[in-house]
Formats: structure tokens, sequence, C-alpha cells
């Protein structure tokens, strides 16, 4: 254990000698990441209040044969404007987000006492049209429903008599809980935070090294290499978690003073170390991962392209939950960064999780750690490792 310590405290103090990478790799995360989060969540909030607010703009086609529902739009907030010469070429051009069409038959339905057609024309494939055309298909059906309840009223029959079953809805989630779903992306670059934290040193105190030819007299010590690339992880891993203490904490104070957050996000300092301690074995598991590339790799730049697919790792689980939710189960909780994801989102949700959750991510985030060390320690005693090139 003295030697561990002792490569452990001189690959540490060989890094903050460079002051430069020092600050990069510690201030990056801290910096970046909550500037990151708060900016999109502040540009959607913009996004969505003024859409909502704002006087929408609708090309109305046969205007001329529902004078009525005009009118009634043009009391909604609604700016009935004209058709152009083609609205379907200027809805797919993006220069209108949704208009209505008014059927040819719609005069004579309606006097018919039959359903008149309108159709909302848009584009699905555009997401900043998703709140207009729900606000116009909302107004529509308000209308339909309104006029349907005269019409049995001028018959004498109650509109009651047209909803034998009442439906209602009851939200049961949580201001935290769908707050932690427009943040859906924050455990991944949390993740990656912890995964690639100490990946600078790492390469450099392996592969580096061994470029610079100093690897091969500390290899040639009677110190055993388990003990010296224990050394060099723990000091990773102790750089990585300052850097993830230190993002955590600016995670925290952006979130209580951002306007929309504070108070929507369990952001307590049980909930800052309860997401520290989910991502202490992800550290481990990246930090002992890249050093067994490093050992394994020729060159500083061969471990650096192995380190820009490691990238994309954390990405996975993150794109498959938001595309396909799925329930959480206890075998999650043992498949490396989707049971990362899992645990930070149920901190952020508030949601309890059990001991055995909590026991069978450790076990297996701690087991995946120790069989990289063992993998990367049997690499460590290659000859050709202390050899450059």
């Amino acid at each position: 254990m003295n030697t561990t310590f002792a490569v452990m405290w001189k690959e540490l103090l060989d890094l903050f000698r460079d002051r430069r990478t020092v600050a990069i790799g510690l201030l990056m995360g801290p910096i970046l990441f909550p500037a990151l989060i708060l900016g999109m969540g502040s540009v959607v909030q913009k996004r969505v209040s003024s859409q909502l607010e704002k006087t929408l703009e609708l090309p109305v086609l046969g205007a001329e044969r529902a004078p009525n529902l005009v009118a009634w739009l043009e009391g909604q907030n609604i700016a009935v404007q004209p058709p152009g010469e083609d609205v379907e070429a200027a809805i797919r051009a993006q220069d209108i987000d949704v208009a209505i069409k008014v059927h040819e038959d719609y005069a004579e339905d309606w006097r018919a006492g039959r359903p008149a057609l309108v159709e909302i024309l848009f584009d699905a494939s555009r997401q900043d049209s998703q709140i207009p055309v729900q606000r116009v298909e909302g107004l529509l059906r308000a209308y339909g429903q309104s006029v349907g309840s005269l019409r049995l009223l001028a018959r004498g029959v109650s509109p009651s008599v047209g909803e034998p079953v009442l439906v209602a809805r009851r939200d049961l989630s949580t201001p935290e809980a769908r707050m932690g779903q427009l943040l859906a992306f924050l455990p991944y670059l949390l993740i990656l935070s912890a995964f690639l934290g100490g990946a600078y040193l790492v390469i450099d105190v392996t592969a580096g090294e061994r470029e610079r030819q100093s690897l091969e007299p500390l290899l040639a010590t009677p110190a055993a290499r388990e003990a010296i690339m224990s050394g060099k992880i723990l000091a990773a891993c102790a750089f990585g978690l300052l850097s993830l203490v230190l993002t955590l904490a600016a995670f925290k104070i952006a979130f209580f003073f951002a306007p929309g957050f504070g108070g929507k996000l369990d952001v307590s300092v049980l909930a800052i170390v309860k997401i520290l301690a989910v991502l202490v074995p992800m550290l481990l598991i990246g930090t002992t991962l890249l050093t067994l590339i490093a050992a394994s790799v020729k060159s500083v730049k061969e471990a650096q392209s192995y380190m820009s697919i490691l990238m994309l790792a954390p990405l996975v689980p993150t794109i498959f939950l938001m595309v396909n939710p799925v329930k959480n189960q206890l075998w999650m909780f043992a498949v490396p960064f989707l049971a990362q994801n899992q645990m930070i989102m149920k901190i952020l949700r508030q949601e309890a999780s059990t001991a055995l959750e909590w026991a069978t991510y450790f076990g297996a985030g701690l087991g995946a750690g120790l069989l990289l060390w063992l993998v990367a320690a049997r690499l460590y005693h290659r000859e050709k490792l202390a050899i450059s090139g």
C-alpha cells in the first residue's frame, strides 16, 4: 500500500504542475455542462410559452364556407390569414406552421346536421409545429362540442345525454418527475464525466510515459507492478472524483437559481451525495478500462482514438430510454451505463431505491471494475510494456 500511495502522489504532483491541463480538466465540466443543460431548458421554456401565448397566424382555405367558425377562431387569439397560392408547399418549406382547409361540402353538411369536415394541414416531422397544431386542434374540438351542445338544447335534449361516460384525467406525477423527464439527457453528461474523468491522466501515465521512456525505470524497481498500476489508477480516480464534485456542485447552484428548475428537482446535499455514490463505480470502470487500453496500445494517439469511441458508450442507453422507455427491473441495475442512467433519474425524480437495487448496482459495478483491474494487471506484467513503439 505504501508503494501504491507513493505512486499516486507522484502522478498527482506531476499532473498539477501542468496548470493549464488541470484547469481544463477540472473546470470544463462544471462550466460547460450546467450551461448546456440550462441553456437548452431556457430555450425550450421560452419557445413553449411564446407559442402558447402569442397570436397564431392561421391560413384558412375556404374560409367563406364557414364564416361562423372563422369569427369564433378570431375571438380565440387566432389571426385568420388568406391562403397563398400553394399552402402545402409553404408548409413543406417551413414558411407556415399549420393551416386548415374547410371542405367543399362543409356548408351543405352543416345545414343537414351532418359532421362537417375541416382538415388540419401540417408537417409532422417538424417538432416546432407541434404546439401550434395542438392549439388549432383543441380549438376546433371545443368549437364542435359547443355547437353540438347547442343543437341538442335546441331539440330539448340535454347535452349530457351524448356523454354517457365522463372521462377525467388525473396526473399523479410529481413536479420533480416531470422536470426529470425533461432532463433525460442529464445522466449522459454525468456518466460521461465519470467514465472519462481520469482519461487524460490514465493515458499519460501509461502510454505517455512509455513514449517518453520513463515507464521502464519505474517498472524496473523492486515494487510490485500491481502496486504501481494501482497507484496510477488511484491518482486518476482522485482527479476524476474532484472533477465530479465540482461538476455536481455547479449543477446544484445552477438548478437552484435557474428559473423553472429551482424547487422542482431534488438538488439537496443528500441527493448530490447519492448521485456521487452512483458515479463512483463508473469512475472506477472507466479508469481501469482506459488503463487496460493504454497498456495494450503502442502510442498515446492510438489510446486517444479508442477513447473517442468509448465516448459513445454512455449515449446508447440514453437514446434507448428516450425512444423506448421501459419500467425499472432489477437486472437493469447490473448493466453498466444503463444502471447509472436509471439510478440518477430515480434520484432526480425523488423516487426511492430499494436496498436490493443498491446492492445489485454496487456489486455489479465494483465487480466489473475489479475484473478490468485484473486484466490490466496481467498486461502490466508483459515485458514489452515498457518498450516504446
